[in-house]
């Protein structure tokens, strides 16, 4: 089974990693886990004054301090995987990419906000659960 991790690198990823690890039937003998870290773009006007590069550069950096340890634990656990970035809006670049990788689940960490915290605020791993075409697994 295929899988797409959605990593910010918060303590709630670190459980989802857990949870992986610990039921290697999610997975199954064959599975690969593709990571995936979606930043939120910064204004336009913060590109038009320093530069597209350095923008890039450090988008690179921030995905970098997140995927590493990802990447660390994995290989460290023998899982197969793939790991990626990108820039925009979380929720729907990770069903994008999750459809475009022929996912057959998304599994991302939930923060746990109480019914007020989501009515009030939203939440990316609401937004991807109400829209995925596919399973979507919250670890909390």
């Amino acid at each position: 089974m295929k899988v797409l991790l959605a990593a910010d690198g918060s303590s709630f990823t670190k459980k989802a990693l857990a949870f992986l690890v610990t039921h290697p039937e999610v997975l199954g003998a064959d599975g690969e886990v593709a990571v995936l870290h979606v930043q939120y773009a910064m204004p336009p006007r913060v590109t038009a004054m320093v530069g597209a590069g350095p923008v890039h550069d450090y988008y690179k950096e921030e995905a970098g301090k997140v995927l590493a340890p990802i990447e660390e634990f994995l290989k460290r656990h023998e899982l197969r995987f793939t790991s990626d970035w990108l820039v925009g809006q979380p929720a729907p670049e990770i069903i994008a990419q999750a459809e475009k990788l022929k996912a057959h689940m998304i599994i991302m960490g939930t923060h746990g906000h109480g019914l007020l915290g989501r009515a009030l605020m939203g939440s990316v791993a609401q937004k991807v659960l109400v829209d995925s075409p596919m399973p979507v697994l919250l670890v909390k």
